[in-house]
């Protein structure tokens, strides 16, 4: 059974439990130089007190999976003023009406299900209200992995275009009214292929009535 929860301070805890990538690391949670003077401990209170900031001064800020209670991935999003890993990045900063998308992580045997963490996010959002637009920093294709930089091929495959270009790390974006119109398209083919997958009904036979 999948299920898509809300990202929690007790979620993060089961992340990290699951050993999930990124659930320790501050790679977007705290610059650079603050993220040399912590330790793995400090390391760890700090992105839950990083959590706990974004969901009392802006909201809900991830979704995770869970196939038959099991993590299978998650997805974290949150304003650029509260980002202040984005900051390192040659085409930063994120335009003014968007909000920033750090990690989309997927298990190895789920793979695939990085599209509906992709579509949680963006009907949060939509729901939301407020928000036009989600960036994120892709990582060119011919690049070695990055630590927590998400492929741009991905990206372009979930339906973000490039705005700013760069030969290593671009920066790309999702329009919410696209992804809003896209849902409603879906929904309404799929609603005609219901239509026409069900059987016409059967018309009663004509009945005449009879004097007693």
């Amino acid at each position: 059974m999948r299920t898509v929860v809300r990202l929690t301070p007790d979620r993060l805890d089961d992340l990290r439990a699951a050993r999930v990538p990124c659930a320790r690391c501050l790679t977007w949670e705290a610059t650079p130089v603050r993220r040399a003077l912590m330790s793995a401990d400090e390391g760890v209170a700090e992105k839950d007190a990083w959590l706990s900031t974004v969901l009392r001064e802006w909201g809900s800020c991830g979704r995770v999976l869970l196939l038959d209670d099991v993590v299978a991935g998650y997805v974290v999003y949150a304003p650029a003023v509260l980002v202040p890993g984005a900051a390192r990045f040659a085409t930063a900063p994120v335009s003014h009406d968007a909000v920033v998308l750090t990690t989309v992580h997927v298990e190895p045997e789920h793979r695939g299900s990085g599209l509906v963490l992709v579509q949680a996010m963006a009907a949060d959002l939509i729901e939301r209200g407020g928000v036009r637009a989600v960036e994120a920093f892709g990582r060119a294709a011919w690049v070695p992995a990055r630590s927590c930089v998400l492929p741009a091929d991905f990206l372009a495959s979930v339906g973000f275009r490039t705005v700013r270009h760069h030969p290593t790390t671009p920066r790309m974006r999702m329009d919410l009214r696209s992804a809003l119109t896209w849902r409603e398209e879906v929904e309404a083919a799929l609603g005609r292929l219901v239509g026409a997958l069900r059987p016409a009904p059967t018309p009663l036979p004509e009945t005449r009535s009879q004097r007693t």
